[in-house]
């Protein structure tokens, strides 16, 4: 057992400074220095390690730099098609950021910075060999071969707030992926993101700029014929104020985030959903908020609306009601996947039946603790399975399929942010949040990513650059082809 540190200890010092940092750069200059004290700054110089295949990543990198510094521009595109893949040497391995507390290998970083230079070199050159239209060509191949980053905000009620500091936090590093899906309260905070460009973006994060008001509940007789204990009435109107009257592609053309929704089914032989500008473009974003986040018994199933052919709103699939998108749908990555080509996701976990089952992927915990919260997880999903079994043609069958729905998923990505719950959130999950709470939310939301920060930036890098340089290309090719550059070439 390690001795205790003295708080006349220098890394003890500022370990409890490094707890106590108001902001990411001050969190970041003192985790820099805690590395050079600890050692890791020895570790991240050091290129070998059995996590990764170093001497792959050292030939890639040096080949690179010959092809960029010598200008052989095919030779170069013919090696980053062929050869760019998200984890190439398993360069992505959590255990590459379990040493340091800042960053990793310096190879890697070395690494993912030269492959963004040679994509923006190749962007903005102008090549006798290689012209506009096939740089798109490469640049829409290659990029999706690599793939794609995502936001997933999971439900949690009121403890989804945390995820407006996550936000926050990668918003102000320009980190914040373009695809954005969101369950329950994460629906929530995805939908007011996805209705905010970036310059609007900043005033989510003042609480008095926000309706907290969405909880109010029923005397019994409202309850029974509702279905919930919960007033849909007020959580419409805080819907209505933060996310405003939107279809999923009015906010899409306007902000340009992909912004998806899960929804989950009212009704046996029916399948939950993903709606987004794809999938649901003319249906209501708020709308769809409020039905991702009609939690069975809290709130009354909901009704889809959307815009007709002529603008006016009318029901959507009329005959059919939508619940709680987290009770089937929390993290939907296959879906992403197939839609927006999507292979890497970052997570903000907030469900209080999830986040104590969850550990730190970067510390591979091992022991008993560990091993207990598997097997009380695995032992959940068997009894459930067992009663629905045993449940056939009773009432409550359909609970036990929703609950078997919740017990089976898929709750982390390739990157979790995760709270630390207090008892007095927990038990105020269904209570309206004043400004003083929300704020508290928003700052260990902030808190809970700056450790994540330099791995969710390396592991972004490329996905991000590409996308930068697609958009350069893009604006490029309409300024040629304007009106009269047309006219232009209809004359020859």
């Amino acid at each position: 057992m390690p001795a205790k540190r003295s708080f006349r200890d220098p890394i003890a010092l500022r370990l409890r400074e490094l707890e106590y940092a108001q902001t990411y750069s001050e969190w970041r200059e003192i985790a820099q220095e805690l590395d050079r004290l600890e050692g890791a700054d020895a570790w991240k110089q050091d290129e070998a390690s059995e996590d990764y295949d170093h001497l792959l990543i050292r030939e890639r990198l040096t080949q690179m730099r010959r092809l960029r510094s010598a200008g052989e521009v095919r030779h170069l595109v013919h090696e980053l098609h062929e050869g760019l893949h998200g984890n190439l040497g398993n360069i992505t391995t959590p255990a590459l950021y379990a040493f340091a507390r800042f960053g990793t290998k310096r190879l890697i970083e070395e690494y993912l910075t030269e492959v963004v230079r040679c994509l923006d070199y190749l962007c903005a050159g102008d090549f006798a060999d290689f012209s506009a239209d096939e740089k798109i060509v490469f640049f829409k191949r290659t990029a999706t071969s690599f793939g794609r980053s995502a936001m997933l905000l999971s439900g949690g009620a009121t403890l989804g707030m945390f995820h407006l500091g996550v936000i926050k936090a990668l918003s102000e590093q320009g980190l914040l992926p373009r695809v954005i899906s969101g369950s329950s309260a994460g629906s929530i905070i995805g939908g007011m993101v996805g209705t905010r460009d970036d310059a609007q973006l900043p005033q989510l994060f003042d609480p008095e700029n926000l309706n907290l008001a969405a909880f109010q509940r029923l005397n019994l007789r409202g309850a029974l014929q509702s279905g919930g204990l919960m007033d849909p009435t007020l959580l419409q109107q805080c819907l209505l104020h933060n996310l405003g009257e939107e279809t999923f592609t009015e906010a899409f053309q306007r902000t340009r985030r992909i912004v998806g929704v899960t929804v989950s089914a009212a009704e046996e032989h029916q399948q939950g959903r993903l709606l987004n500008y794809l999938t649901a473009p003319n249906v209501l974003l708020r709308q769809a908020v409020l039905a991702s986040c009609a939690v069975p018994g809290v709130f009354p199933p909901v009704q889809l609306l959307a815009r007709d052919f002529q603008g006016e709103v009318v029901p959507y699939l009329p005959s059919k009601r939508w619940i709680d998108g987290t009770v089937y749908s929390d993290l939907p990555m296959l879906r992403l996947a197939r839609l927006h080509n999507v292979n890497h996701y970052i997570v903000s976990q907030t469900n209080p039946h999830v986040v104590p089952f969850m550990v730190d992927e970067a510390k591979q915990a091992r022991g008993l603790m560990p091993l207990a919260r598997q097997l009380a997880l695995g032992a959940g999903r068997s009894t459930m399975r067992l009663a629905r079994t045993h449940l056939q043609g009773s009432p409550v069958r359909r609970v036990a399929d929703q609950l078997n729905a919740v017990m089976a998923q898929r709750y982390s990505g390739d990157i979790n942010i995760l709270p630390r719950h207090s008892p007095r959130q927990l038990l105020r999950m269904f209570s309206n949040l004043n400004a003083r709470e929300l704020a508290q939310f928003i700052r260990e939301g902030e808190r809970a990513t700056w450790p994540r920060i330099e791995r969710i930036r390396n592991q972004t890098a490329i996905s991000r650059a590409f996308e930068s340089c697609l958009l350069t290309l893009k604006l490029a090719r309409t300024d040629r082809l304007t009106p009269r550059s047309r006219v232009r070439r209809v004359a020859r």
